[in-house]
């Protein structure tokens, strides 16, 4: 049976880098390679010099890397950086993890189909920030965290998968977190394992971008 070329995975962290961590165990129990398919993170960037996560890449012999957007002027030379640095490893998978920077459309069409993020939010509810907080404030039964593909619009690309939780009357904020990070550290894996198998696909047509998996919309 012959393997598919490797499939080189990029992850962009601004911090403790949790979800790249849940990614990196991932990759060496295996889950993204296959009889026929294989992917490999070959880079963490940072657009911050002290962000943990990239102590964890270079834990596990992984390039780590910073292009600090404090040391530009415009986010446009920022981004131009990012992707002369992104694009060293041409990437198939470009994976948001923590990364705490909105990426401009430019930047977003560079890499279309081929960007995913992780968002702690049943999306499309409670898109940006806080979303914990919001959940409380609204006395919702339900939290949960959503995989999507990224487009130009601030976490409103096709979704692909989201995982539910049950808020209980002594939850707080704190918990919420511990709650969905333990979900997201489960399926940002089977997402990308998806994607390295050629299960999954971003589609877009007559305007409407579309998650593809197994050959049906999500």
């Amino acid at each position: 049976m012959t393997i598919h070329s490797q499939k080189s995975i990029v992850v962009l962290i601004s911090g403790n880098g949790s979800n790249l961590q849940a990614l990196i165990d991932a990759q060496s129990q295996g889950l993204f390679h296959g009889e026929t398919f294989s992917g490999k993170i070959k880079a963490v960037i940072s657009n911050k010099p002290d962000a943990y996560g990239l102590v964890r890449a270079e834990k596990a012999g992984i390039d780590a890397l910073c292009v600090d957007h404090h040391q530009f002027n415009q986010k446009s030379s920022f981004e131009a950086q990012l992707i002369e640095t992104i694009d060293q490893y041409q990437p198939d998978l470009l994976i948001l993890a923590g990364f705490m920077r909105i990426l401009s459309s430019d930047l977003v069409q560079h890499y279309l189909g081929k960007i995913i993020n992780i968002h702690p939010s049943l999306l499309p509810k409670y898109k940006g920030l806080h979303t914990h907080r919001q959940v409380l404030e609204n006395g919702d039964k339900e939290h949960g965290t959503s995989v999507h593909f990224v487009t130009a619009e601030l976490d409103g690309g096709p979704i692909i998968a989201q995982r539910r939780i049950y808020v209980e009357a002594h939850d707080t904020e704190q918990s919420l977190v511990e709650k969905i990070q333990q979900q997201e550290h489960q399926l940002y894996p089977q997402v990308v394992s998806w994607f390295c198998a050629d299960k999954l696909e971003f589609r877009q047509k007559d305007g409407t971008a579309r998650a593809i998996l197994d050959g049906k919309i999500l």
